[in-house]
């Protein structure tokens, strides 16, 4: 069961923009982790395989870019902080999860949280002061579904699908990174997570009848000490074309569907390729 976690926080103390980056994000899970299994928390520091987890840059909640619900913007998730995070400044965090082991894992932190509890990220100290896992008005990051909902709720005649790519998004293509949102790139990205931890395999998926229909992209840079990233923002619509069968209509929209908790691409586990389908409402 693929869950969506927002994990409010608080800092004790400055969190400067140097801490902010995808390292610092990937190290502070794994000490939530360590806190309740170490061997656990060892073995996903050491492992190089897809893993079942993606993490969000952390979200300052007056966020400008979050404010305007109508604009292209508010789609968008802040990467980078130009300034540090003062003490005191209300925050927030995704977590997904995308099987049950791990949640599972991770109950006894979900059910036993210490407000007074510090988390390290960085030289910062951060509590934890709630966390959320189901749809809120407010935040349509939070979410928690099962896989068998997910397949039963995805429609068998929706032709059009709407993606937002709230962060820097890129596909790994032979030795090096493309930007291009391709349906191919995007969708087999999904198909390959869903098969991996759905329990519902997919044997293929008709992507010929997949069609960019509107685009509104542009590419953002991500730097820390070690490396650049970049990738594309934005919104990209896809429509289903032709005669195709209700059945592969379906699992085209599940795997839409299945985009908040899994995310496309490269770097998920880093706070990249965080991606949700919207709406006109979203």
């Amino acid at each position: 069961m693929p869950h969506s976690l927002i994990l409010n926080l608080i800092p004790k103390s400055p969190i400067y923009p140097n801490y902010l980056t995808g390292r610092h994000y990937h190290a502070l899970f794994l000490n939530l982790i360590s806190s309740v299994d170490r061997n656990l928390g060892d073995k996903l520091h050491d492992s190089t395989a897809d893993k079942a987890f993606t993490l969000s840059p952390l979200q300052v909640q007056t966020n400008h870019r979050y404010q305007h619900k109508n604009s292209q913007y508010s789609k968008l998730l802040q990467v980078e902080q130009p300034q540090p995070i003062p003490p005191g400044t209300p925050c927030w965090w995704r977590i997904s999860l995308l099987d049950d082991t791990l949640f599972g894992k991770l109950t006894p932190l979900w059910l036993n949280i210490n407000p007074e509890q510090p988390w390290r990220l960085g030289s910062a100290d951060l509590f934890i002061t709630s966390i959320l896992a189901t749809p809120q008005s407010t935040q349509p990051w939070a979410n928690s579904c099962s896989y068998g909902q997910l397949y039963q709720q995805a429609s068998d005649s929706e032709r059009v699908i709407s993606l937002s790519f709230a962060t820097p998004t890129a596909f790994r293509q032979g030795k090096y990174d493309t930007t291009l949102p391709t349906r191919e790139s995007v969708f087999n990205s999904l198909l390959s997570r869903w098969n991996k931890y759905s329990g519902i395999e997919f044997t293929k998926v008709n992507l010929e009848s997949v069609f960019p229909s509107f685009i509104n992209i542009h590419t953002e840079i991500v730097a820390d000490s070690r490396s650049k990233f970049i990738g594309i923002v934005g919104e990209v619509s896809y429509r289903i074309m032709g005669d195709i069968e209700a059945m592969e209509i379906k699992r085209i929209n599940a795997l839409a569907d299945f985009a908040i908790f899994a995310g496309v691409g490269r770097k998920t586990t880093m706070g990249m390729g965080m991606v949700r389908r919207v709406n006109n409402n979203s």
